[in-house]
């Protein structure tokens, strides 16, 4: 089975190359759903996020508070490292889950998009890489017009991640995804 991994730095438009794909049948999975499940309301994830951060990053329902816990955490590098501790192993867990039943069902491809691809070291567990790539400055008007965060939040976000030049020369494949 051939194993895609697409990435690409935040807003350079993954999801829309992902959905393209999920169009023509292949099945992809995505990292940034895979991480939202590992953090369920109940999860042991969640108990040691909140352990660690405190309870002003869970909301009154139970849920998450990622608006919380993305200001401490890309305002500080040890606080993203211990939350990428919690979080990443649960959604390669979870991914590898997906991975082998797709295959069971004799999927002949499937992608898996995942923004940290490089960041978290899993580029040799995929067969080709692609990178999803678009100006910094579109993609920083995308993350403030999608979710709705300021312009400092938005630059402090896409400095956190490794840079697209970077991801570019490691790609296998590139997409230009300057349009909109």
């Amino acid at each position: 089975m051939l194993i895609v991994g697409l990435t690409g730095n935040v807003a350079a438009g993954k999801s829309a190359v992902a959905e393209l794909w999920r169009e023509a049948g292949v099945p992809v999975v995505s990292a940034d759903r895979l991480a939202r499940t590992a953090v369920e309301p109940g999860t042991e994830a969640l108990a040691r996020i909140e352990e660690l951060f405190g309870p002003g990053v869970i909301q009154p329902d139970g849920a998450l508070d990622r608006g919380a816990v993305r200001r401490i955490v890309f305002r500080d590098e040890d606080a993203l490292r211990h939350l990428e501790a919690i979080v990443h192993p649960e959604v390669r867990r979870l991914r590898d889950e997906w991975t082998r039943r797709r295959r069971e069902e004799g999927a002949g491809m499937v992608v898996w998009e995942i923004p940290l691809l490089f960041e978290t070291g899993i580029e040799d567990e995929v067969d080709v890489v692609v990178v999803v790539d678009a100006p910094a400055g579109v993609r920083k008007r995308r993350v403030v017009e999608t979710r709705g965060i300021g312009d400092e939040e938005a630059v402090a976000i896409m400095e956190s991640q490794m840079a697209a030049d970077e991801k570019r020369r490691r790609a296998d494949v590139v997409v230009e995804n300057g349009g909109t």
